[in-house]
């Protein structure tokens, strides 16, 4: 057998690697990278960030980007896998049509003008229902609201039918929040502001604890939900339940994106909700879907669907999904102690989450202890990430692509998490499928942690990751078809 043919096709191979490192090499030198700082970064971050770094760092390097873009980008497709043709469903989270025969309690007040609605806002009463008749209400102010409910008779405004009573904003923030058990329900939530610079649909502030926002559908916002404290008061014991968070394009604004950014508030919980399309187009170009920072505490992130990027994954930014921590909070005097110099979240716990299509991390802390992350699922994205002392974790039962990288001194009891190659264990994971091709070995059940993603009470003994067992969630799998979210407009 001639072997000459196959030597030349080697030394050809070899001779091609040698030139693309020389070239890569050159590159690195001309773009100001040294080797040294290039093992430093290596050592800091994953595969799809230094992907990342490099080609920000290419940019106005129109011939190294000539020779260097088209095997970053192809890297990246290995690690960012593309979603742009994925058909997504809601799987049961967000905004929900009431069963019509369940029991709604007659509403007190009936408005159908955004005049009619100012008005009723300021007068309301403990325990009144305030119920919007079906069309637009426009506004180019902030919407205030009146005087407290009471904890046996919290204020209601909900849409007399979901779908039905649509609220534009065209203004930096929308409802502001200031008095306690308000609920907010049923509501259609838009901005419109022309330059993007809408920033929150409800800005929850001050003495508003106790407030409720159910089953609304809230689009185009930079941080659609904002809660923090106002002159020593903190708007604890929060509820976000069956609340769809999105928006239609990328947002051009340095501010920053969030679509719930919690600052200081103690003892809220979000459940059932969909957060979804969150892409900070400009300055730092990082999103979070939801944070809960500024030495807040006791906060409950469970049976959540985020969706980073349902479409082009892999455009320009840095894109997490749940953290606790953020990115710090900045400046220190939002912190509910004054500095956040022992931490930024305290006792928080993410159960249940279905995390899926992030460019960066699924699950993130940041400078905040005592958080439990438990039977979470991370569908393509670069795992669990744990920074910045002082960092105490505890991870149980998560399913998860990518890693676990605690750094910066991060204190981390693990049991029971499982790396997957989500092909390997679902029908069809980034279609969100989760029906098991290959179902991983039980564990025995985490106590306090009693219902999946679907809401099945959990047995003694189940899988890691969000759902414990698919037949539990026959509803929300017979129904893919049928649920399909909206995805952002290219750009």
């Amino acid at each position: 057998m001639n072997t000459r043919p196959r030597r030349y096709l080697w030394i050809a191979i070899v001779g091609l690697m040698l030139s693309l490192f020389g070239t890569l090499a050159a590159g690195l030198v001309v773009i100001g990278i040294t080797p040294q700082q290039l093992l430093e970064q290596g050592t800091m971050r994953r595969p799809s960030e230094l992907i990342r770094y490099a080609k920000q760092r290419l940019i106005h390097h129109d011939k190294l980007e000539f020779v260097l873009l088209p095997p970053l980008h192809a890297a990246q497709r290995h690690y960012e896998r593309p979603t742009d043709e994925l058909k997504l469903p809601s799987l049961g989270k967000g905004q929900q049509v009431h069963d019509p025969n369940q029991f709604r309690p007659a509403a007190d007040v009936l408005v159908s003008s955004p005049a009619e609605l100012l008005a009723a806002l300021q007068r309301a009463k403990p325990g009144q229902i305030i119920e919007l008749a079906a069309g637009t209400y426009r506004f180019g102010q902030k919407v205030k609201i009146g005087g407290a409910g009471l904890a046996t008779a919290p204020i209601t405004v909900r849409a007399a039918k979901v779908g039905a009573a649509v609220i534009e904003l065209n203004t930096v923030e929308g409802f502001l929040i200031n008095q306690p058990y308000w609920s907010f329900e049923d509501l259609t939530v838009r901005g419109v502001c022309e330059s993007d610079y809408c920033e929150h649909a409800f800005h929850i502030v001050g003495k508003a604890e106790h407030t409720t926002l159910r089953n609304n559908y809230v689009e185009d916002f930079n941080a659609h939900i904002k809660v923090n404290g106002y002159e020593g008061d903190w708007p604890d014991h929060g509820v976000m339940s069956h609340n769809t968070l999105t928006n239609t394009r990328p947002r051009p604004t340095r501010k920053p994106v969030t679509p719930f950014d919690l600052v200081g508030a103690n003892y809220w919980k979000l459940v059932d909700n969909l957060v979804i399309n969150f892409v900070k187009r400009d300055g730092n170009q990082t999103s979070v879907g939801i944070f809960m920072k500024g030495a807040s505490e006791g906060g409950r992130i469970e049976r959540n669907l985020v969706i980073c990027s349902p479409n082009n994954i892999s455009q320009a930014g840095a894109r997490v999904g749940i953290s606790f921590g953020g990115g710090g909070t900045s400046p220190t005097s939002l912190c509910r102690d004054g500095n956040c110099a022992n931490f930024e979240h305290a006792g928080g716990l993410a159960a249940n989450n279905i995390v899926a299509h992030c460019n960066d991390s699924g699950l993130d802390i940041n400078n905040s202890i005592r958080i439990t992350l438990a039977h979470n699922t991370l569908i393509n994205t670069s795992g669990i990430d744990l920074r910045r002392s002082p960092v105490q974790a505890r991870l149980y039962g998560n399913l998860y692509e990518g890693n676990v990288r605690p750094r910066d001194g991060a204190v981390l009891k693990q049991n029971f998490d499982q790396a997957m190659r989500a092909t390997d264990i679902f029908q069809n994971a980034d279609e969100l499928d989760l029906r098991w091709l290959k179902a991983p070995e039980n564990i025995p059940s985490l106590r306090g942690i009693n219902n999946d993603f679907c809401g099945a009470v959990r047995a003694d003994g189940t899988p890691p990751g969000a759902v414990s067992d698919p037949a539990n969630c026959k509803d929300q799998w017979d129904k893919l078809p049928a649920l399909l979210i909206k995805k952002q407009t290219d750009y």
